[in-house]
């Protein structure tokens, strides 16, 4: 009984493993089309990335950045055809229509590609905009979350753990009654 056991909590632990290693991987190693922080249109791409030094030298977020406080965005123009038109950056607190402008980055040239720029961004939610002058005028949108759970992620995140217990705890109720069984008809000594 204890080696079915055994071998039935091993089988779940491989199947909630398999299933959760899809959506551990997130951001590391996927394409730029399929990387969260790269917006495009068409066949332009830029993709953004904040740093908060003060707290971490080496994590780099997108749009969850995990505390208030200096950050620094740094905006890549993937596209050498960006490159070639005036790009603007302005950040409201909120939203666009009705949010207060905490950065803003005039149209200029950016032939190496990199767009990059200071805030202070303080709890609460963020509008970023990349605007290329072109004809037509391409607009790139980012929401940022500081400092704020994201409870949607958490439960995507929290649902395969669950039913791979959900899993071991049928498994378990199954193998139970057989080894009653197995006590019952065990002739006794």
């Amino acid at each position: 009984m204890v080696k079915q056991l055994t071998q039935a909590g091993i089988a779940a632990f491989v199947l909630v493993a398999m299933l959760y290693a899809g959506s551990v991987i997130a951001h590391g190693k996927v394409s730029l089309e399929e990387d969260p922080c790269t917006r495009q249109i068409n066949e332009n791409m830029v993709h953004l990335s904040a740093y908060q030094p003060q707290y971490d030298k080496s994590a780099h977020y997108c749009t969850e950045i995990p505390l208030a406080g200096d950050t620094y965005l740094v905006i890549d123009l993937i596209d050498s055809a960006i490159r070639n038109m005036p790009v603007t950056v302005k950040v409201y607190r909120g939203n666009e229509t009705d949010g207060e402008s905490v950065l803003q980055l005039p149209a200029k040239l950016h032939p190496d590609g990199v767009i990059n720029g200071t805030t202070n961004l303080e709890k609460g939610l963020y509008s970023v905009i990349v605007t290329a002058e072109g004809i037509p005028p391409l607009k790139y949108q980012y929401r940022l979350r500081v400092e704020m759970v994201d409870y949607m992620k958490l439960l995507r995140a929290s649902i395969v753990p669950v039913m791979g217990l959900l899993l071991l705890a049928w498994l378990i109720y199954k193998i139970k009654p057989l080894q009653r069984l197995r006590k019952w008809r065990t002739p006794q000594r």
